[in-house]
């Protein structure tokens, strides 16, 4: 399984976000490419304990069921649902949100999973250091494939 603690994974994904350009074009979705890095910054601060959630009423419901499918093998989906408070609709600038993506994956990378949050994720519930390394690599490709990186 993937993971931003694995230092193989890390690499990569920074190579990824690193040769993203300014000005790519979406595969699908809403958010353009600056957008894309914004949102994902906010799910890093998530990971990494500087934001913390509260659970949603429907991650109650069906968060622990949905789990495990999150976190296999197989890449998220396109137009996957997106919690309300990760929905960019303003402009970013590019290159701001590019380079603070890249020091809160060093970041979390860095702290390994001691430093990872426990505070639960706010749809799936509890999460396992472990789990939050895998959950970071899986969005972090989601939204990197969103833009052909």
């Amino acid at each position: 399984m993937n993971s931003l603690f694995n230092t193989d994974d890390y690499s990569k994904i920074m190579s990824r976000i690193e040769k993203l350009p300014h000005n790519a074009p979406a595969l699908w979705g809403k958010m353009d490419v600056s957008q894309m890095l914004a949102h994902c910054n906010g799910a890093m601060k998530v990971a990494i304990g500087d934001v913390k959630l509260k659970r949603l009423f429907i991650g109650k419901l069906i968060g622990k069921m949905a789990k495990k499918g999150f976190l296999s093998e197989k890449p998220l989906g396109k137009n996957s649902p997106t919690a309300k408070s990760f929905i960019i609709t303003d402009q970013r600038e590019f290159e701001k949100e590019k380079t603070e993506l890249l020091a809160l994956v060093k970041r979390f990378h860095e702290g390994g999973e001691a430093k990872a949050t426990r505070h639960p994720h706010s749809f799936f519930g509890e999460f396992t250091p472990a789990e939050w390394g895998t959950s970071q690599w899986k969005h972090l490709d989601h939204h990197l494939r969103q833009f052909n990186a």
